[in-house]
């Protein structure tokens, strides 16, 4: 019997030890262990209705008692919840019948397997309770950044533990293109989604989520914090470019510059933490047309045509800037459709003016010192310097008729078929290739 007082001691020292590891409330163990108790009782007496449960984890113990009805001796039909009157009489001579016997039961007598039942079934339900309380505790972060090391990395994601060594996940197609972990390197991501299959909870993190980009930007620039700056828009490729529009109701706060810093300084950090994406801040408006253009920039546009009904727009460039509007591998278009929620087409639009030629495209054809003596004068382009008069030139130019001639000569070069009377306001519009179209659904997808 004393070998099983201990036990039974030890089995409470030993859950009241889990709570401080594994963060469990006093009230919750204190249900768990009682609760535990009475499904032993259950069983072997089959009901615990009648038992009294107290639980000290503080003090190791526990105190069990059942309380019966006290009967004539030959109107016991219950055991469990009626005693004799002489058998009562025997714990006390002066219970009378219809009183209420309140007996201690040492929890030795339950025997060993009670005792092996007991312990597994304490373990099931703390387990599930710590299962429940992570599950709890992660749902409550979804969309919040947090902090990891990284523990083993396999093909397919990363392993990472959080300050209590629960288990976060990191797939493989979250994780930026450039994104390499060593062991124990401290990761930052958000919390994108928790699983909690077959009542085992699993975190799952990403870092290409355009919401990971936000609290990034919440997190370094304080006005956005502070909500002096809206974050209005995110378009995002992860690893390689992001657009964000950004707004202010303060007409005193220049809502790009505060996001970029002096000299990009606030953005820099962002950048090396994404690395090296490179992220453009654009101010946002409701007009859809100036959104446009303000979102495919670099590039300049001549005009846009848009069409509500279809959220599409036909956007129309000089030659020279459809190279900037689509950019590297279509990567700027993409974003701009991203962006602006527009299916964006683009278009060249050529006429004789703008089928021109900035005289700095002629530098290792034409000596630097020319090209700048022109442009001294107010003459920019090729077509500017054809049509002036050679003696305009000659003279304002302070040039030999030589070097005049020269010039003149290698310009014409690239307009073999003109004359070079005033540009008409006659226009030719040619569309761009295939791959100048993007919808914001094809670019979401890539």
């Amino acid at each position: 019997m004393p070998r099983k007082r201990a036990e039974a001691t030890s089995l409470i020292d030993t859950f009241a030890e889990f709570k401080e590891t594994k963060n469990i409330k006093r009230t919750e163990l204190i249900g768990v262990l009682e609760e535990s108790f009475r499904n032993v009782i259950a069983k072997i007496y089959g009901s615990d209705e009648n038992f009294d449960v107290i639980v000290n984890p503080d003090k190791g113990d526990c105190e069990i008692y059942r309380n019966r009805e006290v009967v004539a001796d030959d109107e016991v039909e219950d055991d469990n919840k009626q005693i004799s009157l002489s058998e009562a009489q025997q714990i006390d001579e002066d219970y009378e019948i219809g009183e209420e016997v309140s007996e201690p039961i040492e929890f030795a007598k339950f025997g060993r397997r009670a005792i092996l039942t007991l312990r597994q079934t304490l373990a099931s339900k703390i387990l599930e309770i710590e299962h429940d309380n992570l599950y709890n505790y992660y749902k409550e972060k979804e969309g919040e950044i947090i902090a990891g090391d990284v523990y083993q990395t396999w093909k397919s994601e990363t392993l990472l533990l959080d300050e209590a060594g629960n288990e976060l996940f990191l797939p493989k197609s979250q994780q930026i293109p450039r994104d390499f972990f060593h062991k124990g390197e401290t990761v930052r991501a958000i919390v994108e989604r928790v699983d909690n299959q077959n009542g085992k909870p699993k975190i799952y993190l990403s870092r290409t989520s355009p919401l990971f980009l936000r609290r990034l930007l919440e997190a370094e620039i304080p006005e956005i914090a502070d909500g002096l700056i809206s974050l209005q828009r995110i378009a995002r490729i992860p690893g390689e470019r992001a657009k964000i529009a950004v707004e202010s109701y303060d007409e005193r706060i220049d809502p790009v510059g505060a996001c970029v810093g002096v000299k990009g300084s606030r953005i820099h950090s962002i950048v090396r933490e994404l690395h090296n994406e490179n992220i453009d801040v654009i101010q946002y408006t409701s007009n859809p047309s100036l959104f446009i253009q303000r979102a495919l920039s670099p590039a300049q546009i001549t005009s846009i045509e848009l069409n509500e009904e279809n959220k599409s727009a036909n956007v129309y460039l000089r030659p020279e800037e459809v190279s900037l509007a689509i950019g590297k591998s279509g990567m700027n278009i993409k974003l701009a459709c991203m962006l602006t929620g527009y299916t964006i087409d683009v278009y060249r639009q050529e006429d004789e003016e703008q089928d021109d030629i900035y005289l700095d495209e002629f530098t290792d054809e034409v000596e630097p010192w020319v090209i700048e003596a022109i442009k001294a004068i107010g003459y920019e382009t090729a077509r500017d310097v054809l049509n002036a008069p050679r003696n305009v030139l000659i003279q304002q130019a302070d040039l030999e008729e030589e070097t005049v001639d020269d010039l003149i000569r290698v310009l014409k070069a690239e307009f073999e078929d003109e004359d070079f009377a005033p540009a008409t306001a006659a226009k030719e519009e040619t569309p761009a290739q295939p791959e100048a179209e993007a919808t914001p659904e094809e670019a979401n997808e890539e």
